[in-house]
């Protein structure tokens, strides 16, 4: 292995339905633009139990894991380092409120995205909306 070796980051995100759309969070960190709700796992969570964390966080809805949908893992989809995303399917409740790195947290249907798109976000979504979900 060497004193070199580094492990890609694990990350998640979720493919929130609510409402007939997607939510799409507006980030107010860097890269600034809007991204699914997602985050890092942390050290001994499950992959479940941080996408439900991250939505929650993110959105301020309650969510519920319908699947999992893919994994992302292409060495530069982040632009600063390796990180792999697993990506989860959820249907949510409660009303939407941003909150943590999110300066915003909306609707968006399929025909009307925003342009804005940060990471691999917008592959991941038309992945999503071309499945047979």
């Amino acid at each position: 292995m060497g004193e070199n070796y580094k492990n890609p980051i694990l990350t998640v995100d979720v493919i929130i339905r609510y409402k007939g759309g997607i939510v799409l969070i507006k980030r107010n960190v860097e890269p600034i633009g809007w991204a699914l709700p997602g985050g890092h796992v942390e050290y001994g969570e499950t992959v479940e139990n941080a996408a439900i964390r991250e939505a929650i966080e993110e959105t301020g809805l309650n969510v519920r894991l319908d699947r999992q949908f893919h994994v992302y893992s292409a060495k530069d989809r982040h632009p600063t380092e390796h990180r792999v995303t697993i990506v989860f399917v959820a249907e949510a409740t409660g009303e939407i409120k941003a909150s943590s790195d999110a300066d915003e947290a909306e609707v968006f249907s399929e025909g009307k995205l925003p342009k804005n798109i940060v990471f691999d976000h917008k592959l991941i979504l038309i992945d999503y909306f071309n499945d047979a979900y």
